[in-house]
């Protein structure tokens, strides 16, 4: 995955210095440059990172990838990203924050948010940690958070799938009881797939007990950065 993020790079910077040196393109004004430039590069990140997640582009990473606005107005998303992502690190420092195209993927382990056992319910310390996230999803109130539930592979398929799923909701009511709109949320048990780490050991089943976070800008927020790229 590393490999192809270095080749998405290469070629990506291949085109847009091609494009940078087109007539057309250095004629236009900052928005159609940033239009242009953004439909290359939304276009190799779609297609390269897809082709390469594997079964994570049902995941966090694929949900982020698809919320690609492009050119000059994914900038200024990009930027708000940057902010929040840094904002999430200083808050939560054992979660794992990847800032990606214009969102962000907040994987949450189980030192982070974790379960009693075979059930949905959280723990004192998912409680404390997630405590930890809500000011900072308040003060970005315009992204959209799509939660997904995961499991290691012991145990039925069907079973873990459901308890993915409770535990995807139950993370969504607790942060919603914490005064986030309801609105803002989508839940998705996976069950055990998109295996982070080795299930054959107890140290990687840890880590496949997993919560993850897609986190992308909302209508409000593309419409307010299509405004300002326009300026």
């Amino acid at each position: 995955m590393k490999k192809s993020i270095v080749m998405l790079t290469a070629l990506s910077m291949s085109l847009l210095m091609s494009l940078n040196s087109c007539n057309s393109v250095k004629n236009s004004n900052k928005t159609q440059r940033g239009a242009a430039i953004g439909a290359v590069g939304g276009a190799i990140i779609g297609g390269v990172i897809g082709n390469n997640v594997g079964k994570g582009g049902n995941g966090a990473l694929g949900a982020v990838i698809g919320g690609v606005v492009g050119g000059v107005a994914g900038g200024v998303i990009g930027n708000k990203m940057d902010k929040q992502a840094r904002e999430i690190e200083t808050a939560l420092p054992g979660a794992e924050v990847k800032r990606v195209g214009e969102g962000i993927q907040l994987v949450l382990g189980e030192n982070s948010v974790n379960f009693d056992f075979n059930k949905a319910s959280l723990t004192p310390l998912a409680k404390q940690n997630l405590d930890k996230l809500v000011p900072v999803f308040k003060d970005y109130a315009d992204t959209d958070i799509t939660i997904f539930g995961y499991t290691d592979s012991k145990g039925a398929d069907d079973y873990n799938l459901n308890l993915s799923q409770q535990r995807a909701s139950s993370v969504k009511n607790y942060l919603v009881q914490k005064g986030l709109s309801s609105s803002r949320f989508v839940i998705k048990g996976m069950g055990e797939a998109d295996p982070i780490a080795d299930n054959d050991t107890d140290a990687g089943r840890s880590k496949n007990r997993r919560v993850e976070f897609a986190i992308v800008a909302n209508e409000k927020m593309i419409q307010d950065a299509q405004k300002e790229a326009q300026n």
